[in-house]
């Protein structure tokens, strides 16, 4: 399993420690310095079952720059949206853990991250 993450993020820690103490195998991925191209991030939204939109952070700096909000949340505007988080890893949501079964979740919670254990 792989955990994206950004160290700074209390979110990606709490997972990191849930991980740790479950005694998961997983390996760290920091998306903003090892950035996912959109191909990975299509990968990723699939696994999920969420469309980009629903992944992006939309109150960051970035989001309010590019205009986000005012974005159409539609199939036509979907490779733009993707495009934006491809070149801008800050505006994905963390953290994201995909397992090794083709799972995938935003791990925003215990219980989520639970979720991705083997059981």
């Amino acid at each position: 399993m792989e955990i994206w993450i950004n160290p700074a993020c209390s979110k990606c820690r709490s997972a990191l420690s849930l991980l740790d103490a479950e005694g998961a195998d997983y390996t760290v991925r920091r998306y903003l310095e090892d950035v996912p191209d959109a191909d990975e991030i299509r990968g990723v939204l699939a696994r999920l079952g969420l469309e980009p939109w629903d992944l992006t952070r939309t109150q960051e700096p970035a989001a309010k720059e590019l205009g986000l909000k005012e974005w159409p949340r539609e199939e036509a505007a979907r490779e733009r949206w993707i495009d934006a988080l491809a070149a801008h890893p800050g505006l994905i949501q963390r953290p994201i853990i995909t397992a090794g079964d083709g799972t995938a979740v935003v791990a925003r919670t215990d219980e989520a991250v639970r979720a991705t254990l083997p059981r």
